[in-house]
């Protein structure tokens, strides 16, 4: 939890209310997470991409999304975009899963694939995001793909356009990055593309994505943009016609859980965890974590919190 003393490891009340009780298995650091702890946002514990087990020592990922079910984006497969007063997310303003335990409603919980192993199952979160930013892409066949930063979500929206059956390319920062990148079979750029996937979210990438667009491209915007979205001007964005598409969190089509996609996405390719967790700490040195983590020039990709 990140308190007054920044982020410590404390004891807290047993988790109640009406739910299922998990034990948890294993909780990512999202960059969200890092950026909380960066401006001091207290009150609540952090971790919105977990994986845990119940007490019949049953898997399960955990859906932190939490709507109505009500509301006609819920009813449409969007219950990201829920407008009802109870909408939120587990691990942002309300507890989340870098605890030992947690309560969660049962419509969070998603069964595992036995392949998948429950302490790479945190990736499943950062995935689904990624993977929702390939469908809003609408990417067609024989188009180009890149994407703009090689930190967990840029690698796992390369995993979903590639497990889509397109080529794609990844810009990296680091040279770590581009190791896994080119482990994972993507590859480097060149030329101009029919979509770029923004994954970095800073002003030099969305910079880049625009120059890496041909004319007529579609950008989607993945990365977080806290305050405004610094989209080139006319003299790159209006010449070239170019579509800037957002994209947020994930939800359902055709009946399907784009988080039961990304399951079994992982559970297919194990060297996806492999690759992008390299990092695993226990809770007892979170504060150690969160500083790794930070810290994407010392070889970070994705840093695991297992209680």
């Amino acid at each position: 939890m990140n308190t007054d003393d920044g982020i410590r490891t404390i004891e807290v009340d047993e988790p109640g209310g009406t739910g299922v009780r998990l034990s948890v298995a294993a909780a990512g650091i999202c960059g969200t997470d890092v950026q909380f702890a960066g401006i001091g946002m207290t009150g609540f514990v952090y971790g919105h991409e977990f994986a845990g087990v119940d007490d019949t020592g049953r898997p399960y990922f955990v859906e932190p999304t939490i709507y109505g079910g009500e509301c006609e984006e819920c009813r449409s497969g969007n219950p990201q975009r829920c407008i009802e007063p109870n909408h939120g997310n587990l691990g942002v303003f309300s507890d989340g899963g870098m605890a030992e335990a947690i309560v969660v409603p049962d419509y969070t919980l998603l069964a595992l694939p036995p392949q998948l192993d429950v302490k790479d199952a945190c990736l499943i979160e950062p995935g689904s995001v990624a993977w929702h930013a390939v469908r809003r892409a609408q990417v067609q066949p024989g188009e180009r793909v890149l994407v703009v930063g090689g930190g967990t979500i840029g690698l796992l929206a390369a995993a979903a356009a590639q497990n889509h059956g397109f080529d794609v390319d990844v810009d990296t920062r680091h040279r770590h990055q581009l190791a896994a990148a080119e482990q994972l079979g993507f590859g480097k750029p060149s030329d101009a593309y029919d979509v770029v996937i923004d994954a970095a979210g800073s002003d030099s990438s969305l910079a880049r994505s625009a120059e890496a667009a041909r004319r007529g491209g579609r950008i989607v915007t993945l990365g977080v943009y806290l305050d405004k979205m610094p989209i080139p001007g006319s003299a790159i964005s209006q010449v070239k016609e170019l579509t800037y598409i957002n994209s947020i969190a994930y939800g359902r089509h055709d009946g399907v859980r784009e988080v039961e996609e990304v399951a079994s996405m992982l559970a297919r390719r194990p060297d996806i965890a492999q690759t992008l967790i390299t990092h695993r700490f226990p809770i007892e040195d979170a504060r150690e974590a969160f500083r790794v983590a930070a810290d994407r020039g010392a070889g970070a990709i994705k840093v695991v919190i297992e209680p």
